[in-house]
């Protein structure tokens, strides 16, 4: 894997000396975020086919990838976690309490996508009718009560007169999470009326219904009934764009070039994180590393560009080669 080594340095202040053993797995162990698990299979992938040993790559969900990775450190547990949002405060702060010292990689950005089924009605959305459609407490009248909408008609009359039926990610994913934060809680302050903690409340009275880790499940469930709406990430569309279309937010398409710039609204930076106590003694992290920051793959015209990653810039894919040495020495 010579065209790999340069890119090894990301890793070179990561190598530490621990108590256990590493000959009980010859193999990484990926796991988290269905939105980033595209990717990672895509690397993982391409370094089995030159000659290292397939990672083991799965698909837990942001939440649930940071519980398996922060339980420890040891052969049972998680060299590296895919995450949809950023690691939060309580989490890091689990890690550490476990011996673990996660360090963070940005590997590019995604948009949180709206979409049904090309035979379904082509619309847009605001922010606003996003949040009228999905929060379970509106205000009416002075007072807060239950979401009456029950059609999208009932929001706005130029909308279908079709019943809500979102297909949406449970809360152990990371799209959750950043769903709630760039669109209920911006279309909650410009609607008003709320307190704070009632505006990432999703109803659950069944326009809204969770729909697992696995986005290619929602897909399927778009084409089969054409006024259902998913949310999932950018990739997802870019694949099926065969089958489904994008719902528009505030008059913006999730476009790769919408998404890169910051145009559209439900952009936001996607993560791998580090167990540093595995490096050096897990076979197959630097290599691992390396190869997912390699030019090859989440550059301009990467591999995983053309798989849906928009791509950092270049400067800013340098900064996170560098950060990532920096980090080491902060997490210590």
């Amino acid at each position: 894997m010579p065209k790999y080594l340069a890119a090894r340095a990301i890793l070179g202040g990561l190598v530490c000396l621990t108590s256990w053993s590493a000959e009980a797995r010859d193999r990484l162990l990926i796991v988290g975020s269905s939105t980033v698990f595209p990717f990672a299979t895509a690397v993982a992938e391409k370094i089995g086919e030159d000659g290292m040993k397939f990672p083991i790559v799965e698909s837990t969900g942001t939440g649930g990838g940071f519980d398996l990775f922060c339980e420890g450190a040891g052969v049972a547990t998680p060299d590296i976690t895919n995450a949809s949002r950023r690691m939060k405060p309580s989490e890091f702060e689990n890690c550490r309490a476990n011996g673990v010292t996660p360090v963070e990689v940005v590997i590019g950005y995604d948009g949180i996508v709206l979409a049904n089924s090309r035979e379904g009605p082509k619309f847009a959305l605001t922010l606003e009718q996003i949040f009228e459609a999905l929060a379970e407490k509106l205000p009416r009248d002075g007072a807060i009560e239950n979401n009456p909408n029950l059609f999208w008609s009932d929001i706005d009359a130029s909308l279908p007169a079709e019943k809500i039926e979102v297909l949406g990610p449970p809360p152990t994913s990371g799209t959750r999470d950043a769903f709630e934060e760039l669109a209920m809680e911006e279309g909650c302050e410009i609607v008003g009326g709320l307190e704070a903690d009632l505006c990432p409340r999703i109803r659950h009275d069944g326009s809204f219904v969770e729909a697992g880790e696995n986005d290619d499940l929602i897909v399927g469930a778009l084409t089969a009934n054409p006024v259902t709406v998913g949310i999932f990430g950018y990739s997802f569309l870019a694949k099926n764009s065969d089958q489904i279309q994008s719902v528009g937010v505030n008059a913006v398409d999730p476009s790769f070039e919408n998404i890169a710039s910051g145009k559209y609204p439900l952009s936001r930076p996607l993560y791998f994180y580090i167990k540093k106590e595995h490096v050096g003694l897990v076979p197959g992290i630097e290599d691992y590393v390396a190869a997912f920051t390699s030019e090859e793959a989440w550059g301009d015209d990467g591999y995983l560009a053309a798989r849906g990653l928009i791509p950092l810039a270049a400067d800013a894919r340098l900064h996170q080669a560098e950060e990532a040495r920096a980090l080491a020495e902060l997490h210590l």
